[in-house]
């Protein structure tokens, strides 16, 4: 009886340090903002497996249209959840604030894009981060530019590290680039010249060139071989393509799969790391499309 109490009394021990733990980022809250703050960041991620940034924002426009700007704040917020960068998106909040009369907030939202500028003005060779997202808030050639000066200084970075170094997987005492970031900002080049420039003199051959240099910084990426996939496709390469696709569902999928049959306490130990492997939304609702064109419908299933 006296080692049952002891066992009992060291599991409630274990428990509460745990929940001291978890509860450590919400130390100076009070206990309604903390159930507040834990259903928002279930709410955001309900949303993100069930809407997409449009979706969201087609929401958001009717509300406006029908002026419930405190419903279309709502859409507007869950949208700029799943893309803090997206500047449609922060333009939008934007006004949504102000026409609810928070004119502070519709500030603050615009402080972030302009202090971003500010940093390019003041150290233009320093630091990729803010060309990263003047790129993303920006479209067409302009955001070809910021990423094109973002690439620069990453690469300028990439440089002075050693190659073990630089090869190294994602983890808090990474280097400050790695060979998939570099990747990963060829594909918004390539992106762009998929769609907002598609129509440009030279865009598939620039298209290309920016795929193959993801591809060269990370061979299994899977963004960048879903990219070559899609390029291929489009110049009725249809069995190249095929091949490319392959490779990009097989460099994530299974991870994905993993994930669905995981534990809840499974998923809190490795889901960041497994996280990492995926490719973006939007990349994953082309390679769906592809699959289908490719008539992989098995792994379409999947």
């Amino acid at each position: 009886m006296g080692g049952q109490s002891k066992s009992k009394k060291s599991n409630k021990s274990r428990r509460k340090q745990k929940s001291r733990s978890e509860e450590s980022g919400l130390i100076g809250l009070s206990g309604q903002e903390r159930v507040k703050l834990k259903m928002q960041e279930k709410a955001k991620k309900k949303t993100a497996e069930k809407y997409s940034v449009e979706q969201l924002l087609e929401k958001t426009e009717e509300c406006m249209d029908n002026f419930d700007f405190e419903m279309a704040q709502l859409f507007c917020q869950r949208a700029l959840d799943l893309e803090p960068t997206n500047l449609n998106t922060l333009d939008m909040l934007g006004n949504i604030c102000a026409e609810l009369g928070n004119e502070e907030k519709a500030k603050q939202i615009s402080f972030s894009y302009y202090m971003f500028l500010r940093a390019v003005a003041l150290s233009p060779e320093e630091g990729h981060s803010k060309y990263m997202y003047l790129g993303q808030v920006h479209s067409g050639m302009e955001a070809v530019q910021y990423f094109g000066k973002g690439i620069e200084a990453m690469l300028n970075a990439f440089e002075k590290q050693t190659p073990a170094a630089a090869a190294a997987a994602i983890s808090p005492d990474d280097p400050e680039v790695t060979n998939k970031d570099i990747s990963v900002a060829f594909c918004s080049i390539a992106e762009i010249f998929f769609t907002d420039l598609c129509m440009d003199d030279g865009a598939a051959e620039k298209c290309k060139e920016a795929i193959d240099k993801a591809l060269q910084y990370d061979p299994e990426n899977p963004e960048a071989l879903q990219l070559m996939a899609s390029y291929l496709f489009s110049i009725e390469k249809t069995q190249e393509g095929k091949e490319f696709l392959m490779r990009s569902v097989a460099a994530w999928l299974p991870s994905m799969q993993k994930k669905t049959d995981q534990t809840p306490r499974e998923k809190q130990g490795d889901g960041d790391s497994l996280e990492n492997v995926f490719p973006p939304y939007e990349s994953r609702i082309t390679t769906t499309k592809l699959l289908i064109e490719a008539e992989e419908y098995e792994v379409w299933l999947q």
